[in-house]
């Protein structure tokens, strides 16, 4: 009798179950114990795998969306992918507001993923009609038999990784884990892994991760809406100019804010010590972890686990292009050896 062809039906069989890293090398002189959740490992490449996949399914089950209908998402590029892929096997058009923040390679993308594109400011108010969140908005009440995500307020957000996330990492650490650093952008991966295991350990610290030019932190810290702290800056996917409902505030101990150069040059540390090809918010996440340990947030006991969002390939023209890095006045990294390309004639 011939054996079954051990073969998964489609790639969607394939998001979640992501590994947990080791991380011995961008960590050595650092107390505690770190380790990586690596989501670039997800088919699309990213932890918004996740989301996409659980928020159609609970639209299906609930008779929301039928075959033949048209997703619509505001998105960084990330979600937009993965709702892409999803859309593709299941049946349905796609159409995405990106951020003109997003990466070329994201936007090439999303457009070989079969996804209708419309591109629209980065640096324009939230309620600004030229705005991605609004674009997506106007786009659901023209177009018949659509749904809009609407991730930044969608609570499925949170729920994709309560369910997910936060039980691998619980499982993968044995119950061991301490603290835990991610990056903040809808909310939705921090909240629902952080709701989880608070459930287990209430012990455990969460730390969000926010940029310069976010008002998440204020928010966090105070309570108010601080437009004062909304000003243009590079980092994809993290930190927001409006409050979303899909975080959790009480379920995130704090943040801290990181830079765009250092996450940049985090991130590339990251290819050329731990071998791990990453993108932006990865580095991000990286360089706010450094902040928290010089501040002597961890101790040598300490099992530390941050979340690395998405793959390097969807910033090739960003923060691993020469080019880019030197046109935004970025230095070089001062403790990684320079890396040269020699052409032999």
């Amino acid at each position: 009798m011939k054996e079954a062809i051990k073969a998964h039906k489609n790639v969607l069989e394939l998001i979640g179950k992501t590994p947990l890293i080791e991380l011995n090398n961008i960590t050595k002189g650092m107390k505690g114990n770190y380790y990586a959740k690596v989501e670039a490992f997800n088919p699309g490449h990213s932890a918004k795998d996740r989301i996409a996949l659980y928020i159609i399914d609970k639209a299906e089950k609930e008779g929301i969306l039928s075959p033949g209908d048209t997703i619509i998402e505001t998105t960084s590029g990330n979600t937009g992918f993965s709702l892409a892929m999803v859309s593709i096997l299941k049946g349905y058009d796609c159409i995405l507001a990106v951020s003109s923040k997003s990466s070329k390679d994201k936007i090439d993308m999303l457009k070989s993923m079969g996804a209708q594109v419309y591109v629209c400011p980065a640096n324009v108010a939230a309620d600004d009609p030229r705005s991605y969140y609004e674009v997506a908005k106007r786009l659901h009440s023209e177009i018949d038999g659509s749904v809009y995500i609407n991730q930044y307020f969608n609570t499925l957000n949170i729920d994709a990784h309560y369910e997910t996330t936060g039980p691998e990492i619980w499982e993968q650490t044995g119950g061991q884990i301490t603290h835990l650093v991610a990056c903040s952008g809808t909310g939705g991966t921090i909240s629902g892994i952080s709701r989880y295991l608070k459930e287990q350990n209430p012990n455990i610290a969460v730390i969000g991760i926010d940029a310069y030019g976010s008002v998440l932190q204020k928010y966090h810290e105070t309570g108010e809406f601080d437009k004062n702290e909304i000003y243009p800056y590079r980092i994809e996917g993290l930190g927001k100019n409006l409050v979303p409902d899909a975080t959790d505030f009480q379920s995130i101990d704090r943040f801290v804010k990181v830079t765009d150069e250092d996450s940049a040059l985090t991130a590339r540390e990251l290819a050329l010590k731990e071998g791990l090809f990453l993108g932006y918010t990865s580095g991000a996440a990286m360089q706010g972890l450094r902040l928290l340990e010089k501040e002597g947030v961890f101790g040598p006991d300490s099992k530390v686990v941050v979340v690395f969002p998405d793959h390097g390939s969807r910033y090739m023209s960003k923060i691993y292009s020469d080019d880019w890095m030197e046109k935004q006045g970025f230095g070089e990294m001062d403790n990684v050896e320079a890396v040269n390309v020699q052409y032999v004639k």
